[in-house]
C-alpha cells in the first residue's frame, strides 16, 4: 500500500507538470461524448463490504433474511451454515456456494436466491493524467471509463493505450493494463471497477517514472502480479 501511495503521489506531481509534447486535445466534453456513444456490455455486480443483501430459501422462512448486511470484512453471516465470504462474489456465485452448503448437510435440492437490496459506498481511485485526480465515490456498477470521468476525463498527456488497474487480489496487489481508446470505439470491454481499486492513466510526460511496473505488462487486460 505504501508502495501504491508513493506510486500515486509521483503520477500527480508529474501530471501537474507542464513540459513535454502535448498529446492530441481532448476536452471534457469531448470525452463526455465518446464515453456515452459506446455501447456497453452488461456487467455483474460484484459484493463489496456493507453491502446489503436479500437471502431467499424457497419455503424455508426461518434461512430467509432481508437486508442482511455484509460485514467490513465481507463476510455474511448466515443461519445453520455461518461465516460465508460474499465480498467479490456475484449474486449467482454467492447463491450457488449458498445453495451448495445448505444442500451437503441440511436440505434437499433447497432454492436459493441473493439479491443486493442496498449497494454501500465504495471508493476508488483515480490518478496520473487526468483533469482531477482524486478518491471518488462508487455506488453500484462502475467501469473504468465512468470511473476516469469521475475525473473529468483525460489530461492532454494522456496516453490512452496505458490505462492500469491496481487491484488487491487473494491478499496481493495485482495490476492488468487497457486501451481506453479501444474501449471507446467499442472494440474492447469496458471492464468493472471494484471498490479500492486504484486506476493510473499513463502519461507522456510520467512513462519513465512507471516504466519498471506499466513496461513490461502486455496490452492484455489481465491481472498479475507487480
Amino acid at each position: 500500500m505504501v508502495r501504491m501511495m508513493a506510486l500515486a503521489a509521483t503520477c500527480l506531481m508529474l501530471a501537474a507538470c507542464g513540459g513535454g509534447t502535448a498529446a492530441p486535445t481532448t476536452t471534457l466534453n469531448d470525452w463526455s461524448v465518446a464515453s456515452g456513444s459506446v455501447t456497453q456490455p452488461a456487467m455483474e455486480y460484484r459484493i463489496g463490504a456493507l453491502d446489503k443483501l436479500n437471502v431467499t430459501v424457497f419455503q424455508v422462512a426461518d434461512l430467509t433474511l432481508k437486508d442482511v448486511q455484509v460485514d467490513a470484512v465481507g463476510n455474511l453471516q448466515l443461519p445453520l451454515i455461518g461465516t460465508v465470504m460474499a465480498k467479490g462474489k456475484t449474486t449467482a456465485e454467492l447463491t450457488e456456494l449458498i445453495r451448495s452448503r445448505l444442500a451437503a448437510d441440511y436440505l434437499r435440492n433447497p432454492q436459493v436466491t441473493v439479491v443486493v437490496s442496498q449497494a454501500a459506498s465504495q471508493k476508488v481511485t483515480v490518478d496520473g493524467a487526468v483533469i482531477q485526480p482524486g478518491v471518488y465515490q462508487m455506488t453500484g456498477n462502475t467501469s473504468l471509463i465512468q470511473a476516469v470521468a469521475m475525473a473529468r476525463g483525460p489530461s492532454r498527456t494522456a496516453e490512452l493505450a496505458r490505462v492500469a488497474v491496481f487491484r488487491n487480489i487473494d491478499g496481493q496487489r495485482q495490476v492488468a493494463l487497457f486501451d481506453l481508446r479501444a474501449i471507446r470505439r467499442g472494440q474492447a470491454e469496458d471492464p468493472q471497477i471494484l471498490g479500492d481499486d486504484v486506476v493510473v492513466v499513463d502519461s507522456s510526460v510520467m512513462s519513465s517514472t512507471i516504466a519498471n511496473v506499466l513496461g513490461a505488462l502486455p496490452a492484455l487486460a489481465i491481472f498479475r502480479p507487480f
